[in-house]
């Protein structure tokens, strides 16, 4: 029988050893500064500047999205930090609007529509996860950060 090969799960590495961080936001037109400050300030905390400015990229179209698509009364955000990368999970309860990358932009006619574009180019992996198997409830949006590949962008 040949080898089957499985394509990799949409679940995100959860390190054995970091430290977590929560925050729960109203979903308002602030969230995406406070969130993005948050993450920001766990970052410089655990000692990865060079990470904060693609972060506070990511998390601010993630929880952006969630603002613009969801009716979700709070965004929850999840950072989870070790010494070789981060991962910032937003969690809204709208489980219906399941963020997808647009395939093809037009920068003189669409002005929104790039921030998935932008979390797939800086994060080392993303995704989303359904909760609730057949009645889901919320949805989660997760990247994943390197620290590796920031230190050494040319890899």
């Amino acid at each position: 029988m040949p080898p089957v090969s499985a394509p990799p799960s949409p679940v995100p590495y959860l390190p054995r050893r970091g430290e977590r961080y929560r925050l729960v936001v109203p979903n308002a037109a602030t969230a995406p500064k406070i969130v993005r400050d948050f993450v920001a300030t766990v970052l410089w905390a655990a000692e990865h500047p060079h990470l904060v400015d693609d972060a506070r990229l990511c998390v601010s179209e993630v929880v952006s999205n969630a603002y613009c698509h969801t009716g979700s009364p709070q965004i929850r955000v999840e950072v989870t930090v070790n010494h070789r990368q981060v991962t910032v999970y937003v969690t809204d309860d709208d489980p219906g609007s399941t963020p997808r990358p647009r395939t093809a932009v037009r920068p003189d006619r669409d002005e929104r529509g790039r921030g998935l574009l932008l979390v797939d180019g800086l994060a080392a992996r993303w995704g989303t996860t359904a909760y609730g198997a057949r009645s889901p409830h919320s949805k989660t949006v997760w990247f994943t950060l390197s620290a590796a590949s920031a230190a050494h962008p040319s890899a």
